[in-house]
C-alpha cells in the first residue's frame, strides 16, 4: 500500500542569536492510509515543528532547508504558495493544541465551517453548513444543529477541541497532523476523543500523525510510533515494538518514567538531567550526557541499525555496552 504521507529527509532550522539551530534533523517516516502514528517525546524534541514543517507553517527566522514531503504522492515543497494553500484543509488538515487557535470567538462554529467548506468547494451556504452539520455527527457531537448555532464560548473544551476535529474532517483530507490536541482536557474527555479519532481512521482511510509527550496516550491510540530527540527520530516501528521492547535508552526511560507503571507511593524513575540545548548540542548522540550505556564511541554520530525496528543508538538495548 503507497504512503498516503511520506516525509524524507525533512531538515527545519533557526536562525537565533546563538547561532543556526537545527529543530528537525533530517527525519523520515511513512504514514499509511488509515493509520495512526505517535510522534513522541519531550518538550523541545522538535516533535511539533516537524508537524508545523509538513504543512510548510515555519515563518522568518526559520525556514525549511531540506527533504519531501509528499502527500498521495505529490511533494509539498514544490507546490506554488497559491497550490499549497489549496492543499491546505483539503488534503492535509491540522487540529492544534489550543482549539481557540482554529475558532474565531466571533462567529458562529456553522459560520466557520461552512467557510472552511467554502473556500475549497463552489457550494451554496446551505450546503456547506449541511456538510458541518455532517462533521459534527462524525465526531460524536450531540445536537449538532444546535451545536452550529453555538460561538466557541458557548462550549466547553472538549466540545470546542471535537468541532476542530470535525473541522479538519470536512474535506476528507488524507492526512492529519494532530499537535496534543487532547493535553488540556480532563481524562474522561481525552478518552473519548481518542476513541473517536481511531474510529475516524479506520472507517475513514484518513492517516493521523499524533504529536504527543504521553506515552500512555499513543500506547493505546497508534499503530506506529517515531520517538524523537533533540530533533532527530531516534527510534521506530510498530506500537507493539516500540512500547513491547524499546531499543533507544531514551524510549525505555520515557516508558519507566509512566506513573500509571509503577505502584502508588513509589518514587518515580526519571532520565537524568535535561533535555540538551539545541545550539549547543554534544558531540555524537545527543542522549550521550544523559545516558546510563554511553561509552567513549557514544562522542561519534550514532548509526541506524535495524530494518523494521530501526535505532540510532551505538549501543541498542538488544546488546550489553562495551
Amino acid at each position: 500500500m503507497n504512503a498516503a504521507l511520506d516525509v524524507r529527509g525533512l531538515t527545519t532550522r533557526f536562525d537565533t542569536r546563538g547561532g543556526m539551530v537545527t529543530a528537525v534533523n533530517d527525519v523520515s517516516f511513512a504514514v499509511e492510509p488509515g493509520r495512526i502514528m505517535g510522534l513522541v517525546g519531550e518538550s523541545g524534541s522538535g516533535k511539533s515543528v516537524t508537524g508545523f514543517s509538513i504543512l510548510g507553517l515555519i515563518d522568518a527566522p526559520g525556514e525549511i532547508s531540506a527533504g519531501q514531503v509528499l502527500v498521495d504522492g505529490t511533494d509539498l515543497r514544490t507546490l506554488a504558495p497559491d497550490a499549497l494553500r489549496r492543499m491546505r484543509g483539503r488534503r492535509v488538515a491540522m487540529v492544534f493544541q489550543d482549539p481557540m487557535m482554529t475558532l474565531n470567538p466571533v462567529l458562529r462554529v456553522g459560520d466557520q465551517m461552512a467557510m472552511a467548506v467554502r473556500v475549497h468547494d463552489n457550494v451554496s451556504k446551505r450546503a456547506a453548513w449541511d456538510r458541518a452539520r455532517a462533521a459534527l455527527d462524525t465526531v460524536g457531537i450531540p445536537a449538532a444543529a444546535e451545536r452550529l448555532r453555538a460561538y466557541p464560548h458557548q462550549l466547553s473544551g472538549g466540545m470546542r477541541q471535537r468541532v476542530a476535529i470535525a473541522t479538519a474532517l470536512l474535506h476528507r483530507p488524507s492526512v492529519i497532523i494532530a499537535d496534543e490536541p487532547t493535553t488540556a482536557l480532563d481524562v474522561s474527555i481525552q478518552g473519548q476523543i481518542l476513541a473517536e479519532v481511531r474510529r475516524l481512521a479506520d472507517e475513514t482511510g484518513t492517516a493521523i500523525v499524533w504529536v504527543t509527550h504521553d506515552l500512555a496516550v499513543v500506547s493505546s491510540l497508534a499503530d506506529d510510533i517515531c520517538v524523537m530527540y533533540a530533533g532527530r527520530i531516534v527510534e521506530s516501528g510498530t506500537a507493539e515494538q516500540v512500547i513491547g521492547a524499546p531499543r533507544h535508552p531514551y524510549t525505555r526511560g520515557l516508558i519507566d518514567s509512566v506513573p500509571s507503571l509503577h505502584p502508588p507511593g513509589q518514587p518515580l524513575p526519571q532520565i537524568p538531567g535535561s533535555t540538551p540545548q539545541l545550539v549547543n548540542l554534544p558531540s555524537g548522540c545527543p542522549f550521550r550526557p544523559r545516558c546510563p550505556r554511553a561509552t567513549e564511541i557514544c562522542a561519534t554520530d550514532p548509526p541506524l541499525s535495524g530494518t523494521d525496528h530501526p535505532a540510532l543508538c551505538h549501543h541498542p538495548l538488544t546488546e550489553a555496552p562495551a
